[in-house]
């Protein structure tokens, strides 16, 4: 009879280990499982990044750096534009004084 006790004590003893192995296998393999997730939301929000810099920012950078030399075009040809022979009937002159002069008064 005592060796029953014995055994069950044992068998007991033993369970409890591997339960306690086993919990701390099941923390590694979470921990390892939230490594993963971790490195696959870097991984994706680094691909959203670059989808994002590729075509949004890219195509709005040329597209700026486009209407910017626009405008030094136009900018320029304003300043010509009382150096013109024809300023004083020039229909583009007449429209961006008045253009200028509603600014002003609004």
């Amino acid at each position: 009879m005592e060796w029953t006790s014995i055994i069950l004590a044992l068998i007991a003893l033993l369970s409890g280990c591997g339960w306690i192995v086993s919990g701390r296998k099941y923390r590694q393999e979470v921990e390892s499982l939230k490594a993963d997730n971790r490195q696959k939301d870097m991984d994706l929000s680094k691909m959203y990044v670059d989808e994002f810099r590729e075509n949004i920012a890219e195509p709005l950078r040329q597209e700026v750096r486009e209407l910017r030399n626009e405008v030094d075009l136009l900018r320029n040809a304003i300043q010509r534009i009382n150096d013109c022979p024809l300023a004083a009937d020039c229909p583009v002159l007449d429209e961006l004084q008045s253009k200028q002069g509603g600014e002003n008064e609004g």
